[in-house]
């Protein structure tokens, strides 16, 4: 499925970062590789959040500057599969998102499936292990998204989520000092129990690291001032929370 041209799934800015953090963003690509062509997405949907997360690569790609961490970036659509998913999750390769229908994932065989989570799901996972192992003591882990202003017809009140799978202790002290510049929820827009907290689980709870899923209104990351102003708050309630934690004294 993937060719040559195509390369990894899987890139890594910033490899020598000294920073105690891993960041990773899963849904930061619109590629879709040649082979799938435009998965038949309609013209319009083709740079819709259902293809990628909005402004979530350009606010990681700042934090790894600013926190001077490593940071692991997918080069390949959600829509080829949704690395926050595993392979027998029926939203890895999902057939509609939202309203938007995306006719080149329907009907997909146990083959097809197969390809996909060996050439696009594994060697991604893999490479977020390999960056993880070599950190000289334990990273924090964290995540960046960014999810629509409306849903459903609803309008979402909330700017900044933190999101936390079965360790809540990093999420719970970036929300004790978040203060009134975002409206920031915890567990919001989603939680664990809307299955998106896959990557946590693998990567972090597994090896017992402090982890937060961070998801931003992506109309907050619009413009690369904007980008900028928000990553400086992410990285300064980051910072204050992994020296709140006794493990990183």
């Amino acid at each position: 499925m993937l060719s040559a041209e195509d390369g990894s799934p899987a890139a890594v800015v910033n490899a020598r970062g000294k920073g105690p953090i891993c960041l990773v963003c899963e849904h930061a690509s619109v590629v879709i590789p040649a082979g799938l062509g435009s998965l038949g997405l309609a013209e319009e949907d083709r740079f819709s959040h259902a293809v990628w997360d909005i402004g979530a690569e350009l606010l990681a790609r700042d934090l790894s500057r600013k926190l001077d961490a490593p940071l692991v970036v997918a080069t390949v659509s959600r829509l080829v599969y949704d690395l926050n998913r595993p392979p027998t999750a029926p939203g890895a390769m999902p057939s509609k998102s939202g309203a938007i229908q995306v006719p080149g994932n329907l009907n997909l065989s146990d083959d097809d499936r197969a390809l996909r989570a060996s050439e696009v799901y594994e060697p991604f996972h893999a490479k977020v292990s390999e960056v993880l192992d070599g950190f000289d003591t334990p990273p924090a882990f964290v995540t960046i998204h960014s999810f629509t202003p409306t849903w459903d017809g609803k309008n979402r009140e909330t700017q900044l989520g933190l999101l936390h799978d079965a360790d809540p202790r990093l999420a719970m002290a970036m929300m004790a000092i978040s203060d009134d510049t975002l409206v920031t929820r915890l567990n919001e827009p989603y939680s664990a129990r809307d299955g998106v907290t896959h990557m946590l689980e693998r990567h972090a709870i597994a090896r017992g690291l402090q982890n937060v899923m961070i998801e931003l209104r992506n109309d907050l990351l619009t413009r690369e001032d904007d980008v900028a102003r928000i990553s400086s708050l992410l990285a300064g309630m980051l910072t204050a929370s992994l020296d709140l934690q006794p493990e990183s004294a």
